[in-house]
């Protein structure tokens, strides 16, 4: 863990207590004298933290230090997936995080599932523990867009992932990318997408979903 979160990070003390306490007392084996790196993602800061006094049941913090770190990846990049079996989200998720995907949409296209609904709550919980161990200063972002034509309108520079002979390089200018449910996209929703948007990987075979979309990432971040 390179920092714990805290929303009330920066004021001159603090107290610990509950889950907080239990990770660094029992988990992390902190004691007093021992020094805390707290952010709460909204200010862009660090605050390192000098734990005073300790028990079984609290502990309290003093403030040394607040400074600017900023952690995130070269570029943005915005993934419009359409929607999948929330389980297979929940397992790339913390993956995507670290590698620094700053926005997921995620897409009703015509092969999702409608039964299949994001948790939102429960996964922005996953992407804060992530960001803990990994360092990230900025949370992903996490929003829905009723139907691919909706997702375009809003995000008309798009560029769509499929079998094409336009083949993804990590210079090419991608900002916002539509990854496809299990099945792909229809014709119809392939024809929304002008043809040299249309890009792929130099490979014959097929990607799971939530495989193509951590390709993808790696591909134009790391």
């Amino acid at each position: 863990m390179l920092y714990l979160y805290n929303t009330l990070a920066g004021q001159p003390s603090l107290m610990l207590e509950g889950d907080d306490h239990r990770y660094i007392f029992k988990v992390r084996r902190h004691k007093a004298e021992d020094t805390l790196y707290l952010r709460n993602l909204e200010d862009g800061l660090i605050h390192r933290y000098l734990i005073t006094y300790m028990d079984k049941r609290s502990a309290t913090l003093m403030l040394q230090e607040s400074q600017v770190l900023e952690v995130k990846a070269r570029r943005d990049l915005h993934i419009g997936w359409c929607m999948i079996d929330p389980k297979s989200v929940e397992r790339v998720l913390p993956s995507l995080n670290e590698m620094g995907v700053a926005k997921i949409t995620f897409i009703y296209c015509a092969r999702s599932q409608k039964s299949f609904k994001p948790d939102f709550q429960r996964w922005e919980k996953i992407l804060l523990n992530s960001s803990q161990q990994s360092g990230r200063s900025v949370m992903m972002q996490l929003e829905m867009a009723e139907n691919l034509e909706t997702f375009i309108a809003q995000n008309p520079q798009s560029y769509l992932l499929n079998f094409s002979e336009h083949t993804l390089s990590l210079g090419m200018p991608v900002d916002t990318i539509v990854v496809g449910c299990e099945g792909g996209l229809t014709g119809k929703e392939v024809a929304l997408f002008s043809p040299e948007r249309v890009i792929g990987f130099d490979t014959p075979l097929v990607l799971k979903s939530e495989s193509a979309v951590c390709a993808v990432a790696s591909k134009l971040l790391l």
